[in-house]
């Protein structure tokens, strides 16, 4: 007698998407826990894109990156499992563990931005109004000013003298420091100010921060506490007026990263945009076993909040130089014909935020297509905004690949949109590397309090964008 034909297992026909932190077995929570904080130790300490590539710089040598220029002075060739790395003006930087496959069959990428929105002091920063110090701002990327007053500020940053030297400058972190504050006025008097907008009450002018008070001794000084502030500063740092004309001073919020909710499960921190994605990246290029097949690339860059601009941002050509560069290592030496292969065959993850359903303010949410916390990392299809403008849409093809990707890896993750179809709109770095024919998708963190200074991240899902990151760089078909 011949035995009965199993029944095929029927397939799930919904598409479960929940809450996913009762799926997550013990210890999985507790690798969720172990990178969550190791993560805001990160985020509290990279408060400027020029001190999160210091630190990059400084963890991918521990673990046996070396430069692209040190491997060509020694007139040595890439081998697979190679472990290099490339910087700009020490603020943006390409990592990449070399593969198996010649560099022509293609690179996988993580790609996310360091920089964050934040308050920057003018050339000519410093001035006394009504026996005050102030410093004069210009604000950097997207924000609500309004956000920015009354808070603790801390100073960072670097003062390049005429000679050359550079000194670093960070004030307000250390709870012994002094921090810095852009005053508001009282409710009292505030009636004028209240009848005003959002976006009208507070200007760009008008974020400037108080600085000092203390008039100096000096009798000869016209502007007392204004001297008193410069001889603080060149007691200790050594600096002078003219040189805030060669600086880079960024005013971000004081302090930490903190756990947030009586249940320890988000986190509350300045710059989860976008370093909550580039930390990711990074510690998923660390992890990486074994050699990949296809050459794994992170890309961590500078001016993604203002266009992506300058020499330093994505629309720049260090991205498309380092990699001529590496191809002039392998045997056979440069082609162009090679480089653009190379690029054309290529698959990008654009690591950057998106966000989250926010019960507060659902009324600006697509219903079904708007990312909820703890769902997991989100893939976001296409952004741009109303009919998909400024969008680089992925593929259905690209989209069904990394579905398996990701599920193969057990990896969290959801789809979203940010917000309702002509409700407004954003855009990432993927359009600059979609230009050059590769395979690029949305894929990071959704958040809560987007650009403001203190954001939300769930640990779950800034655990799970390193996960899928992983997969994805590791990925062997």
């Amino acid at each position: 007698m011949s035995p009965a034909k199993k029944t095929p297992k029927k397939p799930d026909l919904l598409w479960k998407r929940e809450n996913a932190w009762p799926t997550l077995k013990k210890t999985e929570k507790r690798a969720v826990e172990e990178y969550c904080r190791n993560y805001i130790g990160f985020l509290s300490a990279a408060k400027t894109e020029r001190k999160a590539y210091a630190i990059s710089v400084a963890e991918a040598e521990k673990r046996g990156f070396v430069s692209l220029e040190k491997i060509q002075a020694e007139g040595r060739c890439l081998e697979p499992g190679m472990k290099i790395y490339r910087g700009c003006r020490e603020k943006t930087l390409l990592l990449a563990v070399v593969g198996e496959e010649p560099l022509e069959a293609g690179l996988h990428i993580v790609g996310g931005h360091i920089d964050s929105p934040r308050l920057d002091a003018k050339p000519y920063p410093l001035y006394e109004d009504a026996e005050l110090a102030l410093l004069d701002t210009h604000y950097y990327g997207g924000i609500k000013k309004y956000q920015w007053v009354a808070m603790p500020l801390a100073l960072h940053g670097v003062v390049v003298k005429q000679n050359g030297d550079k000194v670093e400058i960070s004030i307000g972190e250390d709870p012994s420091d002094p921090v810095f504050v852009i005053t508001d006025l009282l409710p009292h008097l505030g009636k004028e100010q209240a009848k005003k907008t959002l976006s009208e009450g507070i200007t760009g002018e008008g974020l400037n921060v108080l600085f000092g008070s203390l008039p100096s001794t000096d009798k000869d000084a016209k502007e007392k506490v204004k001297a008193n502030v410069l001889s603080l500063l060149h007691d200790t740092y050594g600096i002078v007026e003219e040189d805030f004309a060669s600086a880079e001073l960024e005013l971000v919020p004081a302090g930490p990263a903190r756990e947030l909710g009586l249940d320890r499960s988000m986190i509350l921190g300045y710059g989860h945009d976008d370093r909550v994605c580039a930390y990711g990246g990074l510690q998923a290029l660390f992890d990486l076993k074994e050699t990949p097949r296809h050459t794994a690339i992170v890309l961590l860059c500078d001016k993604e909040e203002i266009g992506s601009v300058g020499a330093t941002g994505m629309d720049s050509t260090f991205f498309e130089n380092s990699i001529a560069e590496m191809i002039a290592l392998e045997e056979g030496g440069f082609s162009g014909l090679t480089l653009r292969r190379c690029l054309e065959s290529s698959r990008m993850l654009s690591a950057d935020v998106n966000m989250l359903h926010d019960p507060l303010y659902a009324d600006v949410s697509s219903p079904n297509n708007t990312a909820k916390m703890n769902g997991g990392v989100v893939l976001a299809k296409y952004t741009g905004s109303r009919g998909k403008s400024g969008s680089s849409e992925a593929s259905a093809e690209f989209m069904a690949d990394l579905r398996r990707v990701f599920n193969e890896a057990k990896v969290v993750w959801q789809t979203g949109e940010l917000g309702k179809v002509d409700g407004g709109g954003g855009g990432t770095i993927a359009m600059f590397l979609a230009r050059y024919g590769m395979d690029v998708v949305d894929c990071g963190v959704g958040l809560l309090s987007m650009h403001a200074p203190w954001e939300v991240a769930s640990k779950l899902d800034t655990y799970m964008a390193y996960k899928a990151y992983k997969a994805f760089l590791a990925d062997r078909r």
